[in-house]
């Protein structure tokens, strides 16, 4: 069952009129029962309790990304992987900082876990899974060098600054910031994303469109009701997951080291959790030959995970007095190296086979395996 929403009228390029916008009705649904469940803390009632209470935020988290992605499709691209990323960036600080403040041990590497773990899912499993799916069904496939060029270098670099060069700095002991240097990388992050956005979207917006700019692929974009719905909406959904993120961070905590596992696990799970909804639509994307909106989609939310995660995290950790540590240890960045490398050589021509993606997805592989097997 859906709600429709009778759009602004649109003529196709063929002279069609557009079918009306549907917002599923539990897109609707999902955002207000997570924001019940948290309030009665239904979270605290049991396993069953428990159980519904991960249901529902697993389906506020993919709400509030579906809402987002109506409003992306009204203001257009590339504008609209903003609004995306922003609210996908809500999310995932919400979740870091909810198991942050919880008194299990190791929630001070909790943030570097979250964010590497993001970078090594998009870089290898997003990309890769994009990259063999174009392939197996349009044998090959093209998009704009330029954009990808310059995405990659910027995530290069916060990724360098923000994971890597802790372990390096003397002011303090461990693979941690001291204040000024914490701030310094915060701000840092903060301007590199800042100028990567007003590249993509006024002084070289044609980097990041595709090639052949076929306007008859794209449905017509929704109504200004709709877009008002969706955008109250969405604020509905990331309530709702703040709130159950925080009821719900001890018992994601005990599961993962009753199990055995490493908590970076956990990180792990954040990541996907929240990067979920966007695999798919990449997916989906590669799979209809616009690889070009795929590797949008990819690579501008490993740069809204640096930029705009890191600088959230780091005022947090600052206001609150939190411990946080950024460095990751030798095998993430033997892993993370290769797969920045791995991602420059694919992307750096302009065409991509099933023999990149395949690449990926097996260092994807090594990486869960290494993380769970340490």
């Amino acid at each position: 069952m859906v709600i429709e929403v009778a759009p602004d009228p649109v003529v196709c390029a063929d002279g069609a009129m557009p079918d009306r916008l549907a917002l599923p009705l539990w897109t609707l649904v999902a955002p207000v029962l997570g924001l019940l469940a948290a309030l009665l803390g239904v979270a605290k009632m049991g396993s069953g309790g428990t159980v519904v209470a991960v249901v529902v935020l697993i389906a506020s988290v993919l709400a509030a990304v579906h809402h987002a992605e109506v409003i992306a499709h009204k203001v257009g691209e590339p504008f609209g992987t903003l609004v995306l990323a922003i609210a996908v960036t809500v999310i995932e600080v919400s979740l870091i900082v909810s198991l942050m403040l919880s008194d299990a041990g190791g929630a001070t590497e909790l943030a570097r876990d979250t964010v590497f773990a993001a970078i090594m899912i998009i870089l290898n499993f997003i990309i890769g899974l994009c990259l063999v799916a174009g392939a197996a069904r349009h044998v090959e496939q093209r998009f704009t060098l330029s954009g990808m060029s310059a995405a990659l270098g910027v995530l290069t670099a916060m990724a360098v600054l923000s994971l890597v060069l802790p372990n390096y700095t003397s002011s303090t002991s461990g693979p941690t910031y001291a204040t000024s240097q914490l701030v310094f990388v915060a701000v840092v992050s903060l301007i590199l994303y800042g100028t990567f956005i007003l590249v993509q979207t006024v002084r070289h917006r044609d980097y990041f469109l595709p090639a052949s700019n076929d306007q008859d692929d794209h449905a017509a974009p929704p109504s200004t009701r709709a877009t008002g719905i969706a955008f109250g909406v969405l604020l509905v959904a990331l309530v709702s997951v703040v709130l159950l993120a925080k009821t719900l961070s001890p018992t994601i905590e005990a599961a993962v080291l009753g199990a055995g596992l490493p908590l970076a696990v956990v990180g792990v799970v954040i990541a996907a959790l929240v990067l979920a909804p966007e695999s798919l639509a990449a997916y989906k994307a590669a799979k209809r030959n616009r690889l070009q909106t795929s590797l949008n989609l990819a690579l501008g939310s490993a740069l809204a995970t640096i930029g705009l995660t890191i600088p959230s995290v780091a005022i947090v950790s600052l206001v609150l007095g939190l411990p946080l540590s950024l460095g990751i240890d030798p095998k993430s960045m033997t892993l993370l190296a290769l797969s920045l490398f791995v991602a420059t050589l694919s992307l750096g021509t302009g065409r991509t086979t099933v023999l990149q993606g395949v690449v990926h997805l097996v260092i994807f592989a090594a990486y869960l395996f290494t993380t769970i097997v340490p």
